[in-house]
């Protein structure tokens, strides 16, 4: 039979428990969630935990949240006036810290949130105990994501507002600039340098249309859905709307607290902006090598060879083309962490932060490249020009041919015959004598060198959209009145 100990033992044994409780209780005591536990965490489980390394970057969308929630617990009554105050006061204390630089994340900081409340108790004791009531760092997080994403989104809209101001501004200037278009990497048709640009431009107008419509939905209070079933002491939402900016307020806990839609959409317009952007970068790549020479990119926006002194490099431009990837990867990471999980919150969501901070890094980073890039490149006018062959007036020639009332189809095929001659020959399309063009069709007259000028070929194309200087000068107009709107 077992026998009890003596109460002097159990009295030690207590003793001992609470020392060793007491211990543990110092080296868990910045967690918000330790009081179940019993045991240390790992070490190597600490780290792997902890996200304090990337998401302090949303200290002040941190603060901003608990500044208005401390409001709400005092309308409910929740804290008194004098507490609210003090945690006011102390957050106030908190945010000139980081803006200082002189904040000191400790060894128990496992997040933004855990730091931030740790640092406020040492300010102000026990009153900031009272600011996580009836609030969840599921609704907490994803508040701080959705002030922090908010406010980047503006920042990558002004850079993308720059890139294409600087890009229309130069449209305006080289309009009367023409160069080959291309289509399966081989010359198709004479168009305006400015058509090219603007190409490029109307992309990146829907870029940032689609940005104030992502905004919209990232602008979406989810404060106030505690972990998942929502807040028990009559928070008024409301009033977190207001004080933090929000548009709307969301509608269930269960959905507020683990939607990532907003996280998912910014990656995924990241990863379209990019693709732009390198479609953008791989067109200068190509027209700046010595075999095109139709544009030479800044000292500013290039680099050597540590080898070859002769070369310059478009390493500008071939990051720009190399982010997409990167940011590619993020945006489909993401989805697959995302269709694994199971209703509400999941640890798995801690990903979301990593690849929103790294796609928002990367964009802003690559639209103020393309922007210097853009801004500063030379055009050399005399090499676009030269560039220009007659085979690529071929379509003009049928085109001719339909003026006289011969149906497409039967033009294009008399234009193919004249081509096909004169690679026969072996001279070029606008050298065949008037009798080579009577074989392919008997319409061909005099005026058909009329065909032969790159300006006048251009120049038909004048129906809203095309390569015709009056279009182009309209597309530019049209952009410049979006900039307008757009502005911010």
């Amino acid at each position: 039979m077992q026998r009890t100990p003596p109460p002097v033992v159990l009295v030690q044994h207590c003793l001992s428990e609470m020392s060793t409780t007491s211990s543990r209780h110092s080296s868990e005591g910045s967690k918000l969630w330790g009081g179940r536990f019993a045991g240390d965490t790992d070490a190597i489980m600490e780290k792997f935990n902890a996200s304090i390394a990337y998401d302090q970057r949303m200290w002040d969308a941190d603060i901003r949240g608990s500044k208005a929630y401390v409001l709400a617990l005092q309308k409910a009554n929740l804290v008194t006036e004098d507490e609210m105050n003090q945690i006011v006061t102390g957050l106030d204390q908190v945010h000139a810290e980081w803006s200082g630089g002189s904040f000191q994340i400790r060894s128990g900081d496992e997040d933004i949130h855990t730091a931030n409340e740790r640092r406020l108790k040492e300010l102000i004791g026990e009153a900031a105990g009272k600011l996580h009531t009836g609030r969840s760092r599921n609704d907490q997080v994803v508040t701080d994501m959705r002030l922090w994403l908010r406010d980047a989104i503006g920042v990558v809209k002004g850079h993308a507002l720059q890139l294409i101001m600087a890009m229309v501004e130069r449209a305006s200037r080289e309009i009367d600039i023409l160069f080959p278009g291309y289509t399966h990497m081989q010359r198709a048709q004479p168009i305006r340098w400015s058509h090219w640009i603007m190409s490029h431009v109307v992309a990146l107008s829907r870029d940032v249309e689609k940005l104030d419509e992502i905004r919209r939905r990232v602008n979406v209070l989810p404060l106030g859905s505690g972990a998942i079933a929502g807040n028990p002491f009559n928070i008024d939402r409301t009033l977190l709307c207001k004080e933090l900016a929000f548009d709307s307020v969301s509608i269930n806990s269960m959905d507020a607290t683990a939607e990532r839609d907003f996280v998912a959409e910014f990656l995924f317009w990241a990863s379209l902006t990019l693709t732009h952007l390198s479609k953008m970068a791989e067109d200068l790549i190509i027209y700046s090598t010595k075999e095109f020479s139709f544009v030479t990119l800044s000292d500013a926006y290039s680099t050597g060879s540590s080898l070859m002194p002769q070369k310059k490099n478009a390493d500008s431009l071939e990051l720009i083309r190399s982010k997409a990837g990167r940011v590619f990867g993020r945006c489909a990471g993401f989805l697959m962490t995302l269709k694994g999980l199971p209703s509400t919150y999941n640890k798995d969501l801690q990903e979301d932060k990593e690849a929103m901070f790294d796609a928002y890094d990367t964009v802003e980073a690559v639209l103020q490249i393309a922007t210097g890039v853009m801004a500063t490149l030379k055009v050399n006018s005399s090499k676009m020009q030269a560039a220009l062959s007659p085979d690529m007036l071929a379509t003009d020639l049928a085109y001719y041919l339909v003026r006289k009332g011969v149906p497409f189809r039967q033009a294009h095929g008399c234009s193919g015959k004249a081509v096909a001659l004169a690679e026969a020959k072996s001279v070029q399309l606008n050298e065949l004598t008037l009798e080579d063009l009577h074989t392919a069709s008997p319409l061909f007259e005099s005026d058909v060198s009329s065909v032969w000028d790159y300006s006048s070929s251009v120049e038909q194309y004048s129906a809203m959209g095309g390569t015709a200087k009056s279009s182009v000068l309209a597309q530019i107009d049209h952009m410049k009145t979006w900039l307008e709107k757009h502005k911010q």
